[in-house]
């Protein structure tokens, strides 16, 4: 629980920082899209969608990075 937590927050600090520099650095908006689009089973007496994108860029991974080395020095 404390691993997603501290890649959340590194992940989400990463895509702020991106958007702070991205006037002065453009490439660090440049993003790769991942995942999968949602996906629908309906069983009639109940329905399940699941979906999952998440646009990684470069400034996003190195949050994700430090966000794990954190976790590994806890």
């Amino acid at each position: 629980m404390v691993l997603v937590l501290l890649l959340l927050i590194g992940g989400l600090a990463g895509s702020a920082a991106a958007d702070a520099v991205a006037p002065y650095l453009p490439f660090v908006k440049s993003t790769a899209k991942i995942g999968f689009d949602p996906s629908t089973l309906n069983l009639h007496f109940m329905s399940l969608t699941v979906g999952f994108k998440m646009a990684l860029g470069p400034l996003t991974a190195l949050g994700l990075i430090i966000g794990y080395w954190v976790y590994r020095k806890l």
